[in-house]
């Protein structure tokens, strides 16, 4: 994909694995200078950067309650957390549509923000912070409460400083989910300047419907080389968690 970015067009269909890489950086000059491609990116930072804290203090907060306090309901209300991941975009896509219309919120960020927070990966998020919170001992909670601390400050300075790495998934989960995301952009925007990434790479088409594939390949690598290297900073991180999750609790 990165050697066929710096081709032309006609070069792209000679040797996949060739270096005559005869454009250079034009095609990336000219995603940017005949798309509103700036635009769109900044669109998916936006989403990115409100959906992702929001997910992992919603997770967090969700996980210690459902881990660690006693309240009615407690087990029916993570059952129906739970269900949350087994449950199709697709079926609930129609209802969520009309209501959003009603709100007058179609052709904004506001849908997809919103959905990208309470979806499936929202849900597993919460899975995984509760999980989490079980394996800690409850040694740490009463020595916080001894100190003086409450509920929250229990949270606050000790449990959250100790579920950093399981934060560090939820992150990555979410910055997957929402970077990626095309099926709710697909139903809620409109104007091609509010579109997000996903929409935005099947928008580089000639006047007949044929697709630039340079430029197409050239905006791909700008999308996938932030994701990709928040995942090679992190991916340690991101292991130990997921196998720390699965060999407890």
């Amino acid at each position: 994909m990165f050697l066929s970015s710096l081709k032309s067009a006609q070069g792209i269909f000679g040797s996949p694995f060739s270096l005559n890489v005869d454009a250079g950086l034009k095609n990336f000059a000219q995603v940017f200078a005949g798309y509103p491609f700036a635009r769109q990116y900044l669109n998916s930072l936006l989403t990115l950067i409100i959906s992702v804290p929001v997910t992992m203090l919603l997770a967090a907060t969700a996980g210690y309650a459902f881990a660690r306090m006693r309240f009615p309901g407690r087990d029916v209300a993570f059952v129906m957390t739970l269900t949350a991941m087994m449950v199709p975009a697709e079926l609930v896509a129609i209802p969520q549509f009309i209501a959003f219309k009603n709100l007058h919120l179609t052709n904004t960020l506001a849908p997809i923000i919103l959905l990208q927070i309470f979806s499936a990966t929202g849900a597993l998020s919460v899975f995984l912070m509760r999980q989490h919170f079980i394996t800690l001992p409850r040694e740490l909670e009463e020595a916080g409460r001894i100190d003086g601390l409450g509920t929250l400050g229990v949270f606050r300075y000790i449990m959250l400083p100790l579920s950093r790495p399981v934060l560090a998934t939820v992150a990555i989960f979410a910055v997957l989910n929402s970077w990626n995301d095309y099926f709710n952009p697909l139903i809620y925007l409109n104007d091609e300047a509010k579109m997000t990434l996903p929409l935005a790479l099947q928008r580089f088409t000639d006047p007949l419907g044929g697709t630039y594939w340079n430029l197409t390949l050239a905006a791909s690598v700008l999308v996938a080389l932030p994701v990709l290297l928040a995942f090679l900073m992190a991916q340690r991180t991101f292991i130990e968690s997921l196998a720390a999750s699965g060999t407890k609790g």
